[in-house]
C-alpha cells in the first residue's frame, strides 16, 4: 500500500454539494492541513436545490485558516470544464462522488444516468490520464450486486446481472477504472456504498421520504410486503471510510511482461448488519416522536401499506466489509438508533 499524506495537497471533490461529498469536504477542513480543496457540482434539481445550497453554504462559511476552498458550479459531463480544472489546479487526489443517483429514477430518465455516470466518469478518467494523480477514489454502489441471493455481498462475487440502469452505470464505472488503471497505471479505488443516511441527506432515500410522508399523514408503501432488509451506513462512518481510503492507494508495480499491474481495488462500505424494514421504521418513528417531529400518540400502523416489489429494487442488501477492515482498519461505529436520532433532530431544526 502506498501511503498518501493529504496535508498540503490539492484535492478535487466532485458532487461537492451532495450528501456524502459535502460531509467529506467538511472532514477535510477539519483534519487536513494546508490543503487546496476544489469542489464541483451542477446543482441540478433531481431533489430540492435549497438542500444542496444549505450544504454548500455550511462549507463556504466554515473554511478554516490555512485551507484554500474553491467551488465550481459545473457539470462533470462537460469535458472542457473538467479539463480546465485539471490543467489549472492539477489535483493530486481526486474523489469522484458526483453521479445521478436513484434506482427508480433511472427507469424513467435514463439519459441523465448516461451523461453523468458514464460520460462524466470518462471525463474524470481522461483528465487523470493526462494530468497524473496519486489516487482516484470513486463511488460505486451496492446496487451492482443486483439480485444476488448470496449474503453477505462480497467484492469477490460476480456482479454481471444488474437490475437497474443505475446499477449498470456503476458497474461500468468499475470496468472503466480497471481499464485505465491497467493501461495508464492510475491508482483507482472504487467504494460500493450501502444506503448512506443521516442529517441533510437525500430526500428520495427511504428514511427521509418516510418522514415527509408520515408528517403529511400519508401512507408509506412497504415494498415486497415489508420483507426487505437494508444494510444502512451512517454518513460519518461512510466519510471515515472514504477519508482513510484516500490516504492509501495500491502501489505501482509491473508484471512479468513489463507492463503495469493495475493498481485497482474495490471495497464495500456498509454497516455490515442488515436491518428489517419493520424494525427500521419503528426506530425511525420513535426518534421522530422523541425529536418532536411527530406527536407522541402517533399511530404508525395506520400509515403502512404492504405492496409488491417494484422494478429495479432488491429484497436484501448486506455488505461483507472484511476486505476494507483488513486494508484500512475501518469498521463502522454508529448504530442505527443513534444515526436516526441525529437525522430526526436535524429534521426538526431544519423544517420547523
Amino acid at each position: 500500500m502506498q501511503k498518501i499524506d493529504l496535508n498540503n495537497k490539492t484535492i478535487f471533490v466532485t458532487g461537492a454539494a451532495g450528501f456524502v461529498a459535502s460531509n467529506l469536504v467538511k472532514r477535510l477542513f477539519k483534519d487536513v492541513k494546508g490543503a487546496t480543496v476544489i469542489g464541483i457540482d451542477n446543482m441540478n434539481d433531481y431533489y430540492d436545490v435549497t438542500l444542496k445550497e444549505y450544504r454548500l453554504n455550511k462549507l463556504n462559511t466554515t473554511v478554516p485558516e490555512g485551507i484554500s476552498w474553491q467551488f465550481v458550479k459545473g457539470d462533470v459531463a462537460d469535458k472542457q470544464t473538467i479539463d480546465d480544472i485539471f490543467k489549472t489546479c492539477q489535483p493530486q487526489v481526486v474523489v469522484h462522488l458526483a453521479a445521478q443517483a436513484g434506482v427508480r429514477y433511472s427507469i424513467t430518465n435514463p439519459d441523465a444516468y448516461i451523461m453523468s455516470n458514464i460520460i462524466g466518469f470518462y471525463n474524470i478518467l481522461e483528465a487523470c490520464r493526462h494530468y497524473p494523480v496519486e489516487h482516484l477514489v470513486y463511488a460505486s454502489s451496492s446496487s451492482v450486486y443486483g439480485g444476488n441471493k448470496k449474503v453477505p455481498f462480497s467484492t469477490e462475487d460476480r456482479v454481471d446481472n444488474p437490475v437497474s440502469l443505475y446499477a449498470a452505470t456503476k458497474k461500468s464505472n468499475e470496468l472503466f477504472a480497471h481499464c485505465y488503471s491497467k493501461l495508464y497505471d492510475i491508482p483507482t479505488t472504487g467504494l460500493r456504498f450501502f444506503t448512506v443516511y443521516g442529517p441533510a441527506g437525500r430526500p428520495d432515500m427511504a428514511y427521509f421520504d418516510f418522514t415527509n410522508k408520515l408528517l403529511k399523514g400519508e401512507t408509506i408503501p412497504l415494498f415486497n410486503y415489508g420483507n426487505c432488509r437494508r444494510d444502512l451506513t451512517y454518513v460519518d462512518d461512510t466519510v471515515e471510510a472514504v477519508f482513510r481510503v484516500m490516504q492509501g492507494a495500491l502501489e505501482h508495480k509491473k508484471g512479468d511482461d513489463g507492463l503495469p499491474i493495475a493498481p485497482y481495488a474495490v471495497y464495500n462500505v456498509g454497516g455490515g448488519h442488515p436491518e428489517n424494514l419493520f424494525d427500521f421504521l419503528k426506530i425511525l418513528e420513535e426518534e421522530l416522536v422523541r425529536a418532536g417531529v411527530l406527536p407522541s400518540d402517533f399511530d404508525l400502523d395506520a400509515h403502512k401499506e404492504l405492496v409488491p416489489m417494484q422494478p429495479g429494487d432488491v429484497p436484501t442488501t448486506y455488505a461483507d466489509t472484511t476486505a476494507l477492515e483488513q486494508a484500512y482498519g475501518f469498521t463502522p461505529k454508529i448504530p442505527l438508533r443513534e444515526g436516526l436520532r441525529q437525522f430526526a433532530e436535524w429534521y426538526k431544526d431544519y423544517y420547523f
